[in-house]
């Protein structure tokens, strides 16, 4: 009887030990991956929206672009953004949060301008330093995607450029334009590096774009 009562306590005291020595294992409340969908969110709307910049469809079209600005560009982005802070995730949830609050703001500018041009009058100068603003935030998004992957510092440099070209477009319709070729090429990497990193999280597959990099 003492032998097994000496054995049971001693297994007891290497059972405790092994607790003790284990590494402690966070219980995230947030468990998936929120960066696809808010890469769709902003790649989607993004790529909607310049099928009028590049004149493919005309301006009718634009009823769509702002329910899907609201819901799925902004709100749906924003709450991307959210679940990226909480996972721990700063670049991300800066990102998607940022851009889906931009496309809330836009819903709300475009359509009351839509629906009351006398009261919203356009004021080119204002619009055009806007854009040029939002050019200067991504690019300081970019500058930390040197650290992330191809496929980031793709979507940012090109959106660099689009918001660069959009406010030169308020001056002339030919580099608005542009700046619609270069914003749907913007969100189809966007929806690409979607699919990159969910088919590398679902289905273990690393296609181009997905290897880190260190540039800076």
């Amino acid at each position: 009887m003492d032998v097994e009562s000496h054995s049971s306590s001693e297994g007891k005291a290497k059972a405790q030990l092994a607790m003790m020595t284990a590494p402690v294992v966070k219980d995230e409340w947030v468990r998936g991956d929120p960066g696809p969908f808010g890469l769709l969110c902003f790649g989607m709307t993004t790529c909607m929206l310049m099928f009028i910049t590049t004149e493919w469809t005309t301006k009718g079209f634009l009823p769509t672009v702002f329910c899907y600005a609201m819901f799925y560009g902004g709100l749906g982005q924003f709450v991307a953004g959210v679940l990226e802070l909480i996972k721990g995730n700063t670049f991300g949830g800066t990102a998607f949060a940022s851009y889906g609050a931009f496309w809330m703001g836009w819903f709300l500018l475009e359509y009351l301008t839509w629906t009351n041009k006398a009261l919203y009058a356009g004021v080119q100068s204002g619009k055009s330093l806007w854009c040029g603003l939002w050019a200067v935030l991504t690019f300081g998004f970019f500058i930390v995607t040197c650290r992330k992957n191809g496929c980031l510092m793709t979507i940012f440099s090109t959106l660099v450029i689009t918001f660069a070209l959009l406010s030169g477009g308020v001056w002339d319709p030919r580099c608005e334009q542009a700046a619609g070729y270069f914003g749907f090429f913007c969100g189809s990497s966007a929806i690409y590096a979607a699919f990159v990193f969910l088919y590398k999280i679902e289905l273990g597959i690393s296609l181009p774009g997905v290897r880190p990099v260190a540039y800076i």
